[in-house]
């Protein structure tokens, strides 16, 4: 297990952490999510004792990662894919890091074949493509067959066999019983790997639960209207309460009232429907709800090219 009490990391002026408790609790994936610079990858590296914390503590099986004498064992990390020496072959920066833990050569082989890099093992890994660091990221946190897993963007640069294995991996190995704590921006995916969800923002907490439970909160389930007559149906279902948002060609997504009242209006008043439906709200559409406040960089409004002025002559 780990957990966070209180943990706040300041840096000058700047509070990266601000008073941060959560758990990611053995047997699930918790999924590990933020908009950028919401304080993640700092709290990442206090939990492995890269960064110390301002005030607050946060502990991996009951103590704190540098309190243990071989610490691959207890929780294996992938922060960065591409933090290797470059001139040392995969299978020396493996033996590397399992000599100075106390873990056994022929371990090494083992992870290798598990990410599917025992072909390439003698070369370079300053050659590598970075979907071939990340497998070799997470063959060094497989090293030790820790009961704690924590990885930061696994899937980045990985081809769709090496995200289906990924994802398996990580469900296979929190079935078995092990922590595993997951950072990932990819909503889709990790809607399809995460049991729950540990959500901040500004360095503080805005939501930790299970999945299941965050996409039935909020919002949630909304009705899917499409028909060519958009404009005359939105003014009718806003006179009558309801929320309305045009998603596409002809088609609105209506929050506030029923499907059933929704083809009510629309039968009154002569428009024409091609789809009704209730739909329940994505995960990325949820996080984007609770989000949105907390962002702290966002793109225009506008996704159009914007090209430099010409210079005044």
């Amino acid at each position: 297990m780990i957990e966070a009490i209180g943990l706040s990391k300041r840096y000058g002026d700047i509070t990266a952490v601000d008073d941060l408790s959560f758990t990611a609790p053995p047997g699930q994936v918790t999924g590990f999510l933020g908009p950028n610079g919401a304080g993640k990858s700092t709290t990442m590296r206090m939990i492995l004792g890269l960064e110390a914390p301002t005030s607050g503590a946060v502990t991996v099986s009951g103590r704190p990662y540098t309190a243990y004498r071989r610490p691959l064992f207890e929780l294996g990390a992938l922060l960065e894919a591409k933090a290797v020496h470059g001139g040392r072959s995969a299978y020396h920066h493996l033996l590397c890091l399992a000599l100075s833990n106390g873990i056994g050569r022929a371990r090494v082989g083992q992870v290798l074949e598990q990410v599917g890099l025992s072909s390439v093992a003698g070369k370079r890994a300053g050659g590598f493509s970075l979907g071939m660091s990340q497998r070799l990221g997470i063959a060094a946190a497989l090293l030790g067959d820790p009961p704690v897993l924590m990885l930061d963007e696994p899937v980045n640069g990985l081809d769709p066999e090496g995200v289906l294995w990924i994802r398996t991996l990580l469900k296979a190995l929190a079935a078995e019983g092990r922590t595993v704590l997951l950072s990932s921006h990819l909503m889709s995916e990790m809607a399809l790997t995460a049991d729950r969800l540990v959500i901040i923002g500004r360095g503080r907490l805005i939501a930790q639960m299970s999945v299941e439970d965050f996409l039935a909160s909020g919002d949630g389930r909304f009705v899917r209207v499409r028909t060519p007559q958009c404009a005359a149906l939105a003014g009718l279902v806003r006179d009558r309460g309801a929320t309305v948002d045009e998603v596409g060609p002809d088609t609105l997504r209506v929050t506030g009232i029923t499907s059933e009242t929704v083809g009510e209006i629309a039968r009154a008043a002569g428009i024409a429907l091609q789809e009704l439906a209730v739909q329940q709200a994505s995960l990325e559409e949820r996080y984007m709800e609770l989000t949105g406040e907390a962002a702290d960089y966002r793109t225009a409004a506008n996704p159009k090219l914007v090209t430099a002025a010409p210079n005044a002559s």
